[in-house]
């Protein structure tokens, strides 16, 4: 049985707008716990800021993140999925592009985001990688 993107991503996706500060959106990750936002601009998805970004993207470079906005140095050329995607549809795109994450978006929409833990909770339950991905956090 196919199951498809729906199935498996995660649906409550924190965003924040292109000219949210820095810290805002920092503060917005650690409130979900979650590595990253989506970055909103006019009711659409503008790019994806993660935790990561934050550190070598600006903070590495000596920008102030009260001062930078999320606009500025998130991801913008992404690759996205719909929720009738199959999950290794998922899979190769995350494999071609050399992504941890894909916006799940219906209609330019974003509605979930799923992640190379969604998929391996699902499809490698008994890895090391699954009970990593599947533990409450760490706070």
């Amino acid at each position: 049985m196919t199951r498809h993107v729906r199935d498996v991503m995660t649906r409550d996706v924190v965003m924040v707008s292109a000219d949210s500060t820095l810290v805002a959106a920092a503060r917005e990750m650690r409130e979900y716990d979650i590595g990253d936002v989506f970055v909103m601009e006019d009711g659409r998805l503008f790019g994806v800021l993660t935790d990561r970004d934050i550190v070598v993207r600006a903070i590495a470079r000596g920008l102030s993140p009260e001062l930078v906005s999320a606009g500025d140095i998130c991801s913008r050329e992404l690759v996205t999925v719909a929720p009738d995607d199959g999950e290794w549809y998922a899979v190769e795109l995350m494999r071609l592009h050399a992504v941890r994450r894909l916006p799940v978006l219906d209609r330019g929409r974003p509605v979930g985001v799923l992640s190379l833990g969604d998929l391996t909770v699902d499809l490698e339950r008994d890895s090391t990688l699954a009970s990593i991905s599947a533990a409450p956090p760490n706070r």
